[in-house]
């Protein structure tokens, strides 16, 4: 599975703009977002969609599918939910 690149971006336009509005992630490269020095998220194309990869806590990333409004308001609250943890 790719990185998504610009067109794959475009569709997600609204989620980005809710996610570049959370203060602790900072996005270094269109899509990629850092938390501190951290890499936290980041997406991905697919024939199923696009997906994100999340890292909530260690080292994995843990990757969800985000093509529908819902899977996109779900990813958000577990965005704003791992802010919430040291």
């Amino acid at each position: 599975m790719k990185h998504a690149g610009p067109e794959a971006l475009k569709h997600l336009a609204p989620l980005l703009k809710d996610i570049r509005s959370v203060p602790f992630l900072n996005e270094r490269r269109p899509g990629v977002f850092y938390r501190k020095s951290v890499a936290f998220l980041h997406f991905h194309e697919d024939a199923e969609g696009p997906f994100a990869d999340l890292r909530t806590s260690g080292k994995e990333f843990v990757r969800y599918r985000v093509k529908t409004a819902t899977e996109q308001k779900s990813l958000l609250k577990r965005i704003v939910a791992a802010g919430e943890t040291p």
